[in-house]
C-alpha cells in the first residue's frame, strides 16, 4: 500500500505540475488587474461624476478592503477544504467576480459602481484559494519547491498589464471598456479550470479513495512515469473542521482580530 503523499514522491515533478503552476499561478495575474483597476480608473470618475475626496476613497474601500469581503474570504476557503464542493468554490469566485465586474462597466450612476465594485470585491476575496491550492499540491513535490518563489511573479505581471492597458485604453475607448478587458483572464481561467482535477489528498480526506487513485494515475501519466505498486491507503479518519469552529468560545477572538486586521 500507499499514501498520496508517498504517490506523490514517487511520481515526481513534471509537465502537470507546470501545467498547475501556470494556471492556479494566473488567478494572481487575474486578482492583481482587479485590484489596480481602481487605481487607473478612479481619476475618470472623478471628473465623470464629480466626486469628492471621500467619495472616491470610499470605492477603493468597498473594492480592496472593506472587511465583509475578508469574511467572504474566510467562508470560501473553509467551504472549499471542509465540504463536498472542492474546487467548485474556487470557480464560483471567478464567476461571481467576473459577472459583477462586466455589470460594473454598465453602471449608470456613482452609487451603482460602488455597489458592484463591493460584489466584485466578495468574488475576487475568493481567489486567494487558488494561490493556496497551487502551494498545497506543489509543495507536495519535494523537487518542485524552488517554483514557491515565483508566485509572486504573477501579481506583478498582472499590476503591469492592467498599468500597460489603461495608458492606451482609458485616453482612447474609455475607462468602461478597460473594466471590460480586465475581466477577461478571470473569464479564460473559467474555461481552463477543467484541467485541473480535484486535488488526491482531498479526495482522500472526504473518503473518495477511487478519485484519488485517478488523479494520480492521470498526473504519472502526464509526466511520463509509472505509479507505485500496490493500494491507496486512506489515512485514519479524523474530525474535519467546520465553519463554526471559527466562531467557537476559544477561537472567536482570534478570528476577530484576523477579519479586522486584513
Amino acid at each position: 500500500t500507499f499514501t498520496v503523499e508517498e504517490a506523490v514522491e514517487a511520481i515526481g515533478f513534471g509537465r502537470f505540475h507546470i501545467m498547475l503552476f501556470l494556471i492556479m499561478g494566473s488567478t494572481g495575474v487575474a486578482e492583481a488587474m482587479e485590484i489596480m483597476l481602481i487605481a487607473v480608473v478612479s481619476p475618470l470618475i472623478r471628473c465623470e461624476w464629480q466626486l469628492r475626496d471621500w467619495q472616491l476613497a470610499l470605492v477603493t474601500t468597498v473594492s480592496d478592503s472593506c472587511s465583509p469581503q475578508m469574511v467572504i474570504h474566510h467562508v470560501i476557503i473553509v467551504m472549499g477544504t471542509t465540504t463536498g464542493f472542492g474546487r467548485h468554490i474556487l470557480l464560483l469566485s471567478f464567476l461571481w467576480a467576473a459577472y459583477f465586474s462586466l455589470l460594473t462597466s454598465f453602471a449608470p450612476s456613482y452609487i451603482w459602481f460602488v455597489f458592484l465594485r463591493a460584489m466584485v470585491g466578495g468574488g475576487v476575496s475568493g481567489h486567494a484559494q487558488g494561490r493556496e491550492e497551487n502551494k498545497q499540491i506543489i509543495a507536495m513535490s519535494s523537487c518542485s519547491k524552488p517554483f514557491l518563489s515565483l508566485g509572486k511573479v504573477f501579481w506583478l505581471a498582472g499590476s503591469l498589464l492592467i498599468i500597460s492597458l489603461a495608458s492606451v485604453v482609458n485616453p482612447t475607448i474609455g475607462w468602461r471598456w478597460l473594466i471590460r478587458i480586465a475581466s477577461i483572464p478571470g473569464i479564460l481561467l473559467i474555461l481552463v479550470f477543467k484541467f485541473i482535477p480535484e486535488s488526491a489528498r482531498y479526495n482522500v480526506s472526504t473518503g473518495n479513495t477511487a478519485a484519488a487513485l485517478a488523479t494520480l494515475q492521470r498526473i504519472a501519466r502526464m509526466n511520463g512515469v509509472a505509479m507505485p505498486e500496490g493500494q491507496l491507503r486512506e489515512p485514519a479518519k479524523e474530525r474535519r473542521g467546520r465553519f463554526k469552529d471559527l466562531i467557537h468560545p476559544k477561537y472567536l477572538r482570534t478570528t476577530l482580530q484576523i477579519w479586522i486586521i486584513w
